[in-house]
């Protein structure tokens, strides 16, 4: 019969092994939302999306692909700026070969979530994101596809479109292809807001998804403090 001692220090590193990301599940990504005209000049900003992981662990975004409504990884190009993405994290990618420059003015343009989020960015021949309609899928370093692709039809000058998904990353719409086109306020408990800048304002939310998830290290530390709590009383 183990002793109290080692029964609780097998706790721990029950609990250790639980918390480590490394060791969780596997995280899913999903394409949130996606903007294919913004405003007009000179307060324009580039093609943009944003992906959310869903899962309960980092993902390791090297060696990442994207490409447009082709669908192909032959004509996928390769994502830069943003190293992985953690859980309940949503991330925007810009089309522009000017990171330096674009990603500031997306920021300033943007403000609210947008200020502070992390952004990458592609560039690429093909990959422009089509005011009458595109796609979004990516391919992991594998150059398997690693985020069901999703779709939308003709934009509406400066407002994006979003993707609806439950706490677990499944489509609340039917398909997962169904593009929501943003309006201010709360629109299916999707938050979106006007850009910051005062002229041609945007209608978006970069940088935000609902039902995004914990951390996985804090929900596996409050189910060991429960279990050791536990099994101190029980000593008693």
């Amino acid at each position: 019969m183990r002793s109290p001692a080692i029964c609780r220090l097998l706790t721990v590193a029950f609990c250790l092994t639980v918390a480590t990301p490394a060791l969780a599940q596997l995280s899913t990504l999903r394409i949130t939302e996606a903007m294919s005209q913004s405003g007009t000049t000179p307060t324009f900003t580039p093609d943009w999306w944003e992906v959310t992981n869903f899962g309960t662990s980092s993902v390791d975004m090297t060696g990442w692909k994207f490409d447009d409504s082709s669908f192909a990884i032959g004509n996928a190009v390769a994502l830069n700026g943003v190293t992985s993405i953690s859980p309940g994290e949503s991330v925007v990618f810009l089309e522009t070969a000017a990171p330096l420059t674009d990603i500031p003015n997306f920021r300033s343009f943007w403000g609210g979530s947008a200020a502070t989020i992390s952004i990458g960015s592609y560039t690429g021949s093909g990959v422009g994101l089509s005011s009458t309609g595109d796609g979004i899928v990516l391919f992991n370093s594998g150059s398997a596809e690693a985020t069901p692709r999703v779709t939308f039809g003709p934009a509406t000058l400066g407002s994006s479109f979003y993707y609806q998904y439950d706490a677990n990353g499944d489509p609340t719409t039917s398909p997962n292809t169904s593009a929501v086109v943003s309006t201010v306020g709360s629109v299916n408990g999707q938050l979106t807001y006007l850009s910051a800048t005062s002229v041609t304002q945007n209608i978006g939310s970069p940088g935000t998804a609902i039902n995004a998830v914990p951390e996985p290290s804090s929900v596996a530390f409050l189910g060991c403090a429960a279990a050791l709590y536990a099994g101190l009383r029980r000593r008693r």
